[in-house]
């Protein structure tokens, strides 16, 4: 029984090790993409003409909402291990400040 009991252990340490390293580099892998996609945009975004001024600010009851749902998504995105604590506190720093 105890060979068994290792042996599981065994396998949900490799197992978990095996999720945290691949859920690392899909983040790392998609952060490049994303510089690079920047970087092809940098060019094209010089050439376009300037944004059309920003419309007239919301009432404050809808801008506490669309935060409120903002702050929801950067927690999932958090609780799925996309965002580290790090990001999902600069990016709610961003949002509430």
């Amino acid at each position: 029984m105890p060979g068994l009991l290792r042996g599981v252990a065994r396998t949900a340490v490799v197992a978990g090790t095996a999720t945290a390293v691949s859920n690392r580099v899909s983040r790392r892998q998609a952060g490049r993409w994303a510089q690079q996609e920047a970087a092809q945009e940098a060019p094209q975004a010089a050439a376009a003409p300037p944004p059309a001024p920003a419309p007239a600010a919301a009432p404050a009851a809808a801008d506490m909402s669309t935060k409120i749902d903002q702050l929801k998504q950067l927690s999932t995105l958090k609780e799925q291990g996309v965002l580290t604590e790090e990001e999902f506190a600069e990016q709610k720093r961003r949002l509430l400040g």
